[in-house]
């Protein structure tokens, strides 16, 4: 059942809480999209079948939680995941963060380091509005600094979507690429070769940049961005167990393998 929470910003949040053991899984969308896309879902299944805690959630100004998508930003998505973490979680969780969502599970999981047992990123995209601002045509620019917005077309909807120059300000509060990224925590990441909003070069560069004890990258041809495919799904489940596994107490590995 959904449910609304308000957090210490004042923003009202839609989301949905999963009952289970922990540590619990996260699941963090992507931008413009809301907790009721296939990956999400088939997380909260899986976590359903297995007895694992699992909370999906909409940030402001996306799906079914309040607010207006024009006059948020980054910072705000990552208050609004902080804030739900923090008031519908118990102890260090796993996230699971889609493109959008991977950027801001890496800024949790550097800035959060005592809530994050550990991270699948799923076609990650660390700093995606610099990217956005080198691709705009100056003619582009120009209408984004003079009026504030400008109207991208979305290979996902009829719809042009609006990128804002908060947008791409806020971002550049929020770069994770510029300096070191040390997470003391396992990392799993995906990446489909036929993305082309977030290309395999994004993802061979965080597999750099990120210092990990244990940090693998998982290369699938053919996948595209939505990574939603029957065997793309079921890659995801298991990078998840993967990390449960790694991230759980020493005597608990130590009594699962005796």
């Amino acid at each position: 059942m959904t449910t609304f929470i308000t957090t210490p910003q004042g923003r009202h949040i839609a989301c949905h809480r999963t009952p289970g053991r922990e540590p619990g899984v996260v699941f963090l969308g992507g931008f413009r999209s809301d907790m009721t896309g296939s990956k999400a879902l088939h997380l909260q299944a899986w976590a359903e079948a297995t007895g694992r805690a699992f909370l999906r959630f909409d940030y402001s100004g996306h799906g079914a939680s309040r607010g207006s998508f024009e006059e948020l930003a980054l910072s705000d998505w990552r208050e609004d995941a902080a804030a739900l973490i923090g008031l519908l979680t118990e102890g260090p969780q796993v996230l699971v963060g889609s493109s959008m969502g991977g950027w801001i599970a890496l800024l949790l999981a550097r800035d959060l380091p005592e809530r994050v047992a550990g991270l699948v990123g799923i076609a990650a995209a660390p700093d995606f509005t610099e990217r956005m601002w080198e691709e705009m045509t100056p003619a582009d620019r120009s209408t984004l600094l003079e009026t504030g917005v400008f109207h991208r077309p979305s290979d996902y909807s009829d719809e042009p979507y609006p990128i804002t120059r908060r947008l791409i300000e806020d971002g550049r509060q929020n770069l994770v690429l510029q300096g070191p990224l040390h997470l003391p925590i396992p990392v799993r990441l995906l990446q489909g070769t036929a993305d082309v909003d977030v290309p395999t070069p994004v993802a061979l560069g965080l597999l750099d940049h990120i210092s990990s004890p244990d940090l693998r990258l998982t290369l699938v041809k053919d996948a595209d961005h939505r990574f939603s495919s029957p065997a793309c799904l079921e890659l995801i489940t298991r990078m998840v167990e993967e990390v449960l596994v790694l991230s759980a107490p020493a005597e608990v590995q130590i009594s699962n393998a005796s």
